[in-house]
């Protein structure tokens, strides 16, 4: 199987790549995350992810597309539902597309390890996406290897990022310390 991973950083990778090399899969990762911000978290989780699959001995492709104007347009209008109808959909389409025309029999995304990711979701739009560009959608939980992975990659001494990656996540984990300021 010839599978393309959609990787969103290094420490997600950590666990679903051991299970995939278990299984006898052996993915390339694939960075395409134009909706990561701002420009220094993006270079961040890039340059370790380079780095990390170096240090594994893995193939990578990198596309370089911070995208911070488009993100901006496709998600203000509806930033409830942004992960949704956005951020996973082009994160994955480019993924499946850039499987189909290049030879890859399948594709799938490191953002199935997260528990704060929204899973039927990134199911379901994987799916379209497969039957869309006639390629197979690899669906794994990977949660049950989340704290295991996220250990590993704390011993690798691997970047952490703090919130998912976009400028409204970010704000979103600082949402009970903004109350408390607010109220203050």
């Amino acid at each position: 199987m010839k599978l393309l991973l959609h990787t969103c950083c290094a420490p997600c990778s950590v666990y679903c790549i051991q299970e995939l090399r278990e299984e006898g899969i052996e993915p390339t990762v694939y960075w395409y995350n134009p909706n990561i911000h701002p420009y220094k978290e993006y270079e961040a989780r890039r340059n370790c992810l380079k780095e990390y699959t170096k240090s594994i001995n893995i193939e990578a492709i990198f596309e370089e597309e911070y995208g911070l104007k488009e993100f901006c347009r496709n998600t203000i209008s509806d930033l409830e539902n942004r992960c949704s109808n956005y951020c996973y959909k082009v994160r994955l389409e480019q993924t499946a597309k850039y499987a189909k025309e290049n030879g890859y029999d399948s594709f799938s995304t490191t953002l199935l390890v997260s528990p704060y990711q929204k899973h039927e979701v990134l199911k379901e739009i994987g799916e379209e996406l497969a039957k869309k560009y006639g390629i197979e959608f690899i669906y794994r939980d990977f949660r049950i290897g989340f704290r295991e992975g996220q250990n590993k990659a704390r011993e690798l001494g691997l970047y952490m990022q703090k919130y998912c990656g976009c400028i409204f996540s970010e704000e979103d984990r600082y949402k009970k310390q903004i109350e408390k300021d607010k109220n203050e």
